[in-house]
């Protein structure tokens, strides 16, 4: 007639729980709650480079501001050497001993040779005003790198040449630098928690029989970005990053001289659009400045650029285009 179904070998419900009690987690988020607050203390992250402590601020506080007419050109010849052209056209400013900001009329051609590869990196250049610049990257080991960045020109004590070797730990990373005019210098950075890293700096400038040291914090999370130093020579920075979206994001940084009495606070933005990016600040100073991106096509990028400072009646506009990338 019909199907009977035996209920001898089911399970026999819960007990039902108190009243207002929440039931208890399942075995699986029990587990999964126990180690969330959890910290691996001998696997924590390894930090960025001490001198790039601040990068994420000068992206967007300092971008490469300019007065004048600019043209870059890259064309590369294989998948690692490419060769590079610059033209520039606009004003200089030089010392003087007035208030009043001085300019000169000036304009140079640039010429440059690049080299990259996944161990090793050459960049060359050459100006018609007979300045020679070049910067090397090698890794000698996965751990261990070389830089180097050499600079000469035609006016006595003014080229320069810097060595740089960089080792990267599991969770720390240090630096030793070799200058000339007999500079000695070194950092160090370290990971102390999974959003925060301290580290020093020391140098000798033996040249100037003067040397320094430096303390720096940077704390940082997925949406904001803190950082703090101070170095023995009388400077107190301070800078802060807030990530609004994946498109938008606000800087600010505060920074003070004790030897000189000075303290300049600043505000900033960044924000990418879908063909450009545009960013911009302000000081206390009473300085205003923009910089835009625009992407027209691809390796093609349009650049304008507008700084004005109210109280030194400084205006500066440049314009620029940008062709092919590395």
């Amino acid at each position: 007639m019909g199907a009977s179904v035996s209920h001898a070998d089911a399970p026999p419900p819960p007990p039902p729980h108190p009243l207002g009690a929440p039931p208890p987690p399942p075995p699986e988020a029990e587990g999964a709650m126990k180690g969330k607050g959890e910290v691996d203390w001998l696997n924590l992250p390894c930090p960025i480079p001490y001198d790039e402590i601040q990068r994420e601020v000068m992206m967007s506080l300092k971008p490469d501001l300019f007065e004048g007419l600019r043209f870059d050109f890259t064309k590369p010849l294989n998948q690692k050497f490419s060769l590079s052209h610059s033209v520039f056209m606009g004003s200089t400013e030089v010392p003087s001993q007035s208030t009043d900001t001085v300019k000169v009329p000036s304009a140079h051609y640039e010429f440059g040779a690049n080299f990259l590869d996944p161990k090793c990196m050459l960049v060359g250049r050459i100006l018609t005003d007979g300045r020679l610049s070049a910067r090397v990257k090698c890794d000698l080991t996965d751990n261990l790198t070389m830089k180097i960045n050499a600079q000469l020109t035609n006016e006595p004590h003014y080229s320069q040449g810097m060595f740089n070797f960089d080792y990267k730990g599991k969770d720390f990373r240090s630096q030793l630098q070799l200058g000339n005019n007999a500079f000695y210098g070194g950092n160090y950075i370290q990971s102390v928690s999974p959003h925060l890293a301290l580290g020093g700096e020391i140098f000798w400038l033996g040249h100037q029989r003067k040397s320094g040291v430096g303390f720096a914090a940077r704390y940082n999370t997925d949406k904001m970005i803190a950082i703090g130093q101070f170095a023995s020579t009388g400077i107190v920075s301070l800078s802060y990053v807030q990530k609004v979206s994946e498109k938008v994001s606000l800087a600010s940084d505060f920074m003070y001289n004790h030897m000189s009495r000075d303290s300049t606070a600043s505000v900033g933005y960044d924000y990418l659009l879908r063909q450009c990016r545009l960013r911009g600040r302000i000081d206390t100073n009473g300085c205003v400045a923009a910089y835009l991106e625009e992407r027209l096509n691809m390796g093609v990028n349009f650049v304008l650029s507008a700084e004005i400072d109210h109280w030194k009646k400084d205006y500066k506009f440049g314009f620029g285009m940008t062709v092919g990338e590395l």
